[in-house]
């Protein structure tokens, strides 16, 4: 018998609930391939936390995995912060499928194990769950998510006391206690005689929350003169619902139009079908309510709500997609802008973004004598580096990345589409008291830094040939590294294979800069069986030189 039908049997002879069992053998009869994938590994508890397709098995998220999950990670919290009163750990859910039962099956683990559960009364983004972690003095906080993946995953993400997604060496540790858990006999379901009790979380969090974030506000006369700016905003099916309108309209903006299709909270996603805001496809009814309404701009947020995507109207009045570096860029002159001219602008303040973002932002630090950072991909490095400097007295301003995360302020460790969205509404009112619409704004950002245009190819190799060839491209460019980027000299290489060197984390991450400011980041995928290039290019001809820099490294 092979491996798999060992470990499948096992669940129809074990101690798991008659559904679960019925299930298996409708798999094991109805489709042989998803019986196969379901039970011949087990679903791997990375350092960001879990992430699969929903079924039974082993290899898939349900009660089960989730259970172990969670037993893992209340294992670790209880070796390590035992001896206090009163170990709390926030737990949030979005829209998905399942969501809400899993975060029960969280939450009741965690009591379970004397652990005290503070946990939504409802569907919340996952910023709002990274504020309540430190709102609530938590030691941690789970987030059932599964981001913009589609509808058929679901995800478990673990932050830590700071708010932040876990890092170095908390991550590893916290795996390695997990994947002691080898049978859900070793998960405590239920609670004992010691029980840590279990807290809702409601309105009075997102109040505080909402605050806050309003606080960041930088230009309330602009929102107040501009009131009429119709913007139309869409959930894509997610908890955004929940906040970003009430925001926005807290904020002053009357004409928030909303795609009613799409605010109902439904983890099948019917009216798209990837619920990612990076794809044109995903806003195709935004973008049409706003053709029809005459709308100025469009603002759509995933499922969990922390990443936002947007499109705004061109000198011709057409509806045009910003990218993410786009945004970013955008958002980081705006506020850098404002803090200069209201006296903010003390030392000690600084951005953030990730190494693969584009350096358009740093030009526009350098030109306001902001210091950036430069961190490892995954916005827990942003975070990281928001508690280092919090620690010697640094301010953090902002930071985003290229994948449409973007952050303001210290409230939150985590990407952050409440805020995002509110400071791009606020960033158009502002650029209309200078008579300019946002697709302008960003053309006078591009004739004052210079043109840039980024780009991304996913080269993708299965199995263990494909494993051994990726390795191979990588060993070949450290060996024999580019001359040069479209014409023009290359005068630095980062391999960030060298920590000494980097300062950052080791990472099979390769980067190769020009003398003309182009830049190509390499970096393997950690989870799919891919590579990706990143292509940055500067000067008027930037479109056509990504071109040639995706003939020269994806051939």
């Amino acid at each position: 018998m092979k491996e798999f039908e060992k470990t499948a049997q096992s669940w129809l002879d074990g101690d798991f609930d008659q559904q679960t069992k019925m299930q298996v053998l409708e798999l094991r009869n109805t489709d042989p391939a998803g019986f196969e994938d379901a039970f011949y590994k087990n679903l791997e508890f990375g350092t960001g936390g879990l992430r699969g397709i929903m079924g039974v098995g082993t290899n898939r998220m349900n009660k089960y995995t989730v259970g172990m999950a969670t037993q893992g990670l209340a294992n670790y919290i209880l070796a390590h912060c035992g001896n206090t009163d009163d170990v709390k750990v926030v737990i949030s859910y979005d829209s998905r499928n399942n969501s809400k039962e899993f975060a029960k099956i969280a939450a009741d683990v965690f009591s379970a194990n004397g652990i005290h559960v503070c946990i939504f009364d409802n569907i919340r983004p996952t910023p709002e769950m990274s504020y309540a972690v430190r709102l609530k003095g938590a030691i941690a906080g789970v987030m059932i998510t599964a981001s913009h993946n589609p509808k058929e995953y679901n995800g478990y993400k673990v932050s830590w006391s700071d708010g932040g997604q876990v890092t170095s060496p908390v991550d590893k540790e916290i795996v390695a206690e997990v994947a002691k858990i080898t049978d859900p006999s070793m998960v405590r379901f239920k609670a004992g005689l010691k029980c840590g009790g279990i807290e809702l979380l409601g309105s009075d969090v997102d109040e505080l929350y909402m605050r806050d974030l309003i606080s960041l506000s930088l230009s309330p006369d602009s929102c107040a003169r501009h009131s009429d700016l119709k913007i139309v905003y869409t959930p894509l099916h997610g908890c955004g619902v929940r906040l970003v309108p009430e925001i926005l309209g807290r904020k002053g903006f009357k004409n928030v139009i909303h795609v009613p299709e799409q605010d109902i909270s439904d983890g099948d996603f019917p009216t798209v079908y990837s619920p990612n805001p990076e794809e044109q496809s995903a806003l195709k009814m935004a973008l049409d309510k706003a053709e029809k309404t005459g709308a100025d701009l469009v603002l759509a947020t995933d499922p969990d709500a922390d990443r936002m995507g947007i499109a705004v109207r061109d000198n011709d009045g057409n509806l045009v997609l910003f990218n993410g570096n786009q945004t970013a860029s955008m958002l980081t002159y705006y506020i850098l802008r404002r803090w200069k001219e209201l006296g903010k602008l003390q030392q000690g303040k600084y951005v953030v973004k990730t190494i693969v973002t584009t350096e358009l932002i740093t030009d526009i630090c350098k030109s306001f004598g902001v210091p950036v950072y430069n961190v490892l991909t995954g916005f827990k490095y942003i975070a990281e580096v928001v508690k280092r400097q919090k620690e010697n007295g640094g301010e953090f301003i902002c930071g985003g990345e290229e994948s449409y995360g973007f952050n303001v302020g210290e409230f939150v460790r985590d990407k952050d589409a409440q805020v995002s969205c509110m400071m791009l509404a606020e960033c158009a009112a502002w650029a209309a008291d200078q008579g300019l619409t946002l697709y302008q704004l960003m053309q006078k950002i591009y004739s004052e830094f210079g043109y840039r245009k980024e780009g991304l190819v996913s080269v993708v190799r299965k199995g263990i040939s494909g494993a051994q060839e990726i390795q191979q491209m990588m060993a070949d460019l450290r060996s024999n590294p580019p001359a040069s980027l479209c014409g023009s000299a290359v005068v630095k290489v980062v391999d960030y294979l060298e920590p000494e060197k980097t300062g950052q984390p080791s990472s099979n991450v390769l980067q190769f800069f020009s003398e003309g400011g182009d830049v190509v980041s390499v970096r393997p995928s950690g989870t799919e069986p891919k590579i990706k290039f990143y292509f940055g290019a500067k000067g008027d001809n930037a479109d056509s030189k990504i071109d040639a820099l995706k003939e020269q490294f994806c051939k």
